[in-house]
């Protein structure tokens, strides 16, 4: 057993180690209470992985688990455990598995075959897979199952997890999650275990403990937690260690702790420099220079080969000496390895990623060529790659520290404590990415890496000149974090002219029924924080007077957060044009976004889809339609179910408004019933409807009667979509008697998955030939290639007035493609041809194209489905860019390139 406690002491924890350990095998104890062997094996995982970000105890869990499989010392019931650490493995040569396991279990070699024949009493812990350094394959190259045969440690290690080597033991494996998915691909049925860490009492109980003094604990916990990044990466003990040590210094010294907790990167740039701060009076002390410039070597060199563990052969590579350490080590900023000897780590993560920031400051100022001789080292543009950063994702948060630490007071602090000199040009390279024709980095970043960077570094003019070119910001907060962050960049854009929002499910209370007369004291602490962040959010669109597009899809609000941003949108200084709300709960949200947009002049666009559906939110609708001030141009209620039983007010109300001109009642329940409904509202001389959509609101051929009439009566209306509407060759025939008429001023007609066949394009030919106002006709997806023939006889006669033509997924082939040809020959209006997600064929590509060689008419694009990386085709759109350079061939998909049926009520 004494090795195994050996084992267990060697787990690395600052401060109050046994306090850590304690609260993190504590927490965890319901995870793993089935890692024992007095489970039954059928009920027992055979393999089980710990996952969690760096430094949250999961190697501390896993030894305690492998402590107390081995307790039961009768020999009739004695279990065997090994620990196997992915650090130590990069540096043991081949060998035979009985070697391999030797380390832990001497005796291995005898007791060997006795293990083996009890392999389901047998516990292995491979520790740190993330830290594995193998090529790429070796996992799974080679596979052995003989404990005796000499073999690379990848191979032993592949063997062991794809179930080889010992398939009935039990594997304990702990991993970044940086490494998880290459890690699930090795195993079979593993049960994946999140390990989180502290919890929020655990680090409260930690801080009162550390500090002594119960007010000032509550205070530097408080002010860690008002920053929620910090908040979150306390749950490891080693940064919960790094906050008390660094607040605890500051408080005792009568200093706030409040702004040291404003970023991460002041936070630990606090904790480095307090270490070695020189007494008051005194001069900074030269010879830490050296040694930061190699520790912060040494860091970005393990962040970019994704390495946390030192050797000696590491220090000699890069020209570092074990004493250029030793004032960090003093300071437990780096330590030796416990389990590996001869090895050194940073204390955590986020340290070895603060000094590799550090090492582009040091280095931009001594490298004349501005070039880095460091060979595994990326330059600042390698790090800022999109690609890059996917490789490796501990490349980001260095981003994050490199914009904090381009602060000019942090690096005044840090020049002051190591005596070092750090260059404030590195500014414009980090706002410039040559990589992408030196765009702006806000245009080549994630909006939420964009914003997380600009937070960092608290500096307002280095935020303005970063956001002066962005006009749309796309933010999806899943956290406090978001907001927050999100909130402080907004501010700086005065440019910035649309805002998408979209929040997940969690931030916000979902039962939130608080009353108006409910106060903020009576809510809790960290509801009440959210808010704050909320409204410090929602503030700017009272106060950006460019911003004029607010889009909010597939949020989880509340009442009181709709409440706030609604006061917002309400103020006389909030100018919003257009507003979109999609899919947002709860459902009384729509009736609070109607109440403040009633009377807003500037308000011209209104999308309100999703749970539309409720009787005071369309009666609040109808006021804001009726309003004096109402200025709306464009409507669209989407999946609206009780608009039908509501039509009495929506009707008076599109009869008051003189506004209006573009509705779109898309997926609502209409119905046909309340087409007729509909109708009798556009024959009203009041009514200013200009563009209509109906797409998708369970239509057929009983209401194309009274549609055709309306159409006849109104001469306002020029838009009309029916897409999804199960009309028929019927309903088409009944719509065409309405548009033959003189009267009718239509000009756009949408057709679109209508169940129209041959005999509906004879009705919509006869139309088409009789100087027919229409100019934009959509058929798109409806089985019409038999009836081809008659709409191409209409193309040819000089009275078609069509110059946009759908024909997308229609079943056209090759066979047909002839007389489309004769049809182009001949027509002189048309200049748009949709025959995407049609599959002609090269013979009847090629009809089209001499076709289009033979007459260089009006035709300016045409959409075709065809493979553009073929030799063939790329030669004929060669030729017939030469021969008609006007001519634009569009050969996406139509189904991402098309616009939206209705795009033309916008």
């Amino acid at each position: 057993m004494e090795k195994f406690y050996s084992i267990w002491k060697n787990t690395c924890t600052c401060g109050d180690g046994d306090d850590f350990h304690y609260k993190i095998t504590q927490g965890s104890q319901k995870f793993t209470s089935f890692l024992n062997p007095q489970t039954p094996a059928q009920l027992r995982p055979l393999t089980v992985v710990l996952h969690g970000p760096a430094g949250v105890g999961k190697t501390t869990l896993a030894k305690k688990v492998m402590l107390g499989w081995t307790q039961d010392t009768l020999p009739e019931t004695l279990h065997s455990a090994f620990y196997l650490s992915c650090k130590e493995l990069n540096h043991k040569g081949p060998c035979t598995f009985a070697e391999l396991m030797s380390k832990n279990w001497p005796d291995w070699q005898e007791a060997g075959p006795e293990i083996l024949a009890q392999a389901q009493k047998v516990l292995i812990i491979i520790d740190g897979f993330d830290e594995l350094r193998v090529p790429s394959g070796s996992l799974i190259h080679d596979i052995c199952g003989d404990w005796k045969k000499r073999k690379p440690v990848p191979v032993l290690l592949g063997s062991l997890l794809k179930r080889k080597m010992l398939p009935k033991a039990t594997l304990l494996i702990t991993t970044r999650p940086g490494a998880l998915r290459e890690l699930r691909l090795l195993l079979e049925q593993p049960l994946l275990l999140e390990i989180e860490g502290l919890l929020e009492l655990d680090r409260r109980e930690y801080f009162l403990k550390h500090f002594q003094d119960e007010d000032q604990a509550l205070r530097a916990f408080n002010s860690m937690k008002s920053n929620p990044a910090l908040f979150h990466m306390s749950s490891a003990p080693a940064v919960c260690w790094v906050v008390c040590t660094c607040l605890k210094q500051q408080m005792e010294r009568g200093e706030d702790p409040a702004p040291t907790c404003q970023t991460t990167t002041s936070l630990f740039l606090r904790f480095l420099c307090s270490q070695f701060t020189a007494a008051p009076g005194s001069c900074p002390s030269q010879h830490l220079v050296a040694p930061l410039k190699a520790l912060c070597v040494l860091a970005a060199e393990g962040v970019w080969t994704q390495t946390s563990v030192f050797d000696g052969e590491d220090l000699g590579r890069l020209g570092v000496e074990e004493s250029d350490l030793r004032p960090f080590l003093d300071k437990n900023v780096l330590q030796k390895d416990r389990d590996c000897g001869g090895c050194y780590s940073f204390i955590h993560l986020s340290v070895q990623q603060l000094l590799a920031a550090m090492f582009y400051l040091l280095e931009s100022e001594e490298e004349e060529d501005g070039e880095s001789h460091w060979g595994d080292i990326g330059d600042i543009q390698k790090l800022l790659s999109k690609e890059e950063r996917l490789r490796n994702p501990n490349l980001t948060p260095v981003i994050y520290f490199l914009f904090g630490l381009s602060n000019e007071k942090r690096a005044r602090e840090l020049e002051v404590t190591f005596g070092c000199r750090v260059s404030m040009d590195i500014k414009q390279e980090l706002l410039k990415s040559k990589s992408s024709g030196n765009k702006p980095f806000s245009s080549v970043m994630a909006m939420k890496e964009v914003v997380y960077c600009l937070y960092e570094s608290q500096d307002e003019p280095l935020i303005k000149e970063a956001m002066v070119h962005v006009k749309e910001m796309s933010l999806h907060l899943k956290n406090k974090m978001d907001i927050k962050y999100s909130s402080f960049c907004l501010k700086h854009c005065e440019n910035l002219q649309k805002i998408s929002l979209q929040v997940e499910k969690g931030i916000f209370l979902e039962n939130d029924t608080a009353s108006e007369s409910d106060t903020w004291v009576q809510r809790s602490q960290s509801e009440y924080h959210t808010f704050c962040l909320w409204m410090d959010l929602c503030s700017v669109f009272s106060s950006n007077k460019n911003l004029k597009f607010l889009d909010v899809v597939q949020s989880f609000l509340s009442h009181s957060s709709v409440r706030i941003l609604c006061g917002q949108i309400t103020r006389v200084t909030c100018h919003l044009q257009k507003v979109v709300i999609k899919n947002v709960s709860p459902d009384e949200a729509y009736q609070d976004f109607c109440l403040a947009l009633t009377g807003k002049k500037t308000l011209t666009h209104l999308t309100l889809e999703g749970s539309v559906h409720s009787e005071k939110m369309l009666l609040l609708l109808c006021e804001t339609l009726k309003h004096l001030r109402c200025n709306l141009h464009y409507l669209r209620l989407g999946s609206c179910s009780d608009i039908t039983q509501q039509w009495d007010n929506f009707s008076l109300a599109l009869e008051t408004n003189q506004s209006l001109k573009c509705l779109d009642l898309m997926a609502s329940e209409l119905l046909d019933e309340g087409v007729k409904l509909l109708c009798a509202t556009l024959r009203h001389p009041k009514c200013f409807l200009q563009r209509l959509s109906l797409e998708n609101c369970y239509l057929t051929e009983a209401c194309c009667k009274e549609l055709s009439s309306a159409l006849i009566v109104t001469q306002r209306l020029t838009h009309l979509c029916l897409a999804k509407n199960n009309l028929g060759d019927g309903g088409v025939k009944l719509l065409c008697e309405g548009l033959s008429y003189p009267e009718c001023q239509l000009q756009s007609l949408v057709l679109c998955h209508c169940n129209i066949t041959r005999d509906g394009c004879k009705y919509i030919s006869k139309l088409l030939q009789r100087d027919s106002s229409l100019t934009h006709l959509d058929l798109g997806f409806n089985l019409i290639a038999t009836g081809l023939w008659f709409l191409c006889e209409a193309l040819k006669k000089p009275n078609c007035n069509l110059t946009y033509l759908g024909l997308c997924g229609c079943s056209i082939t090759s066979f047909s493609c002839q007389n489309i040809a004769s049809a182009l020959t001949s027509n002189w209006r048309l200049e748009t041809l949709d025959l995407g997600e049609n599959n002609l064929g090269m013979i009847g590509i090629t009809m089209l194209f001499e076709a289009l060689k033979q007459n260089n008419g009006p035709l300016k694009i045409l959409r075709l489905k065809m493979d553009e990386s073929s030799v063939e085709i790329q030669k004929l759109l060669k030729e017939m860019k030469d021969s008609n350079p006007k001519l634009t061939i569009d050969c996406k998909d139509s189904r991402t390139s098309r616009p939206s049926y209705c795009d033309f009520l916008s």
